[in-house]
């Protein structure tokens, strides 16, 4: 790798997203190291500081929010964007004000990813409000993972028929 290129840690408890994420920018001729957990992150870190890190809310331990200020903390000039499939306006601020130079919601490309970490991105800072669909689809997503993928559980949480659940969970996210 050429001194000039930025290395990547991607911290993401979500195997598959991980990986392909990974394999991703690799492809861009990036060194990329993922982690699933704070522990391997902050391990991976320790021994040496990424100049790029793109971190997820949340992992199944501790919050993202306070891997940022760890990673922070270990390397100062680490870049941080806060990734996630549960945006928010109020863990957008919070994020931005602990560290971290972007926030992207879930799914988030290679190139979406890489962009958000360019200073000429969005000069406000201020994440896009997702449009109506899209923080429908978000919240189903959300209930369903905290249902454990049980269908029947997350309609009676969201109070809608099963049938009608599954005809949204067959439709492709929006924009």
């Amino acid at each position: 790798m050429s001194e000039d290129t930025p290395s990547y840690l991607v911290v993401d408890d979500d195997d598959v997203l991980r990986r392909q994420l990974v394999r991703a920018l690799e492809s861009r001729g990036y060194e990329v190291r993922g982690a699933a957990s704070f522990a391997e992150a902050v391990a991976l870190a320790e021994v040496d500081p990424p100049e790029h890190a793109v971190v997820d809310l949340r992992l199944a331990e501790r919050s993202g929010l306070e891997l940022v200020k760890k990673l922070l903390e270990l390397d100062p000039a680490t870049r941080i964007v806060m990734l996630t499939g549960y945006g928010s306006i109020a863990t957008a601020v919070e994020a931005t004000k602990i560290g971290a130079v972007n926030y992207l919601s879930k799914p988030a490309d290679a190139d979406e990813i890489i962009a958000a970490f360019d200073p000429g991105t969005p000069a406000d800072g201020a994440p896009e409000a997702p449009s109506l669909a899209r923080a429908e689809w978000e919240h189903i997503h959300r209930v369903l993972s905290d249902c454990g993928g049980n269908i029947s559980e997350a309609a009676r949480r969201l109070k809608i028929h099963r049938r009608s659940l599954q005809r949204k969970l067959n439709k492709h996210a929006p924009g």
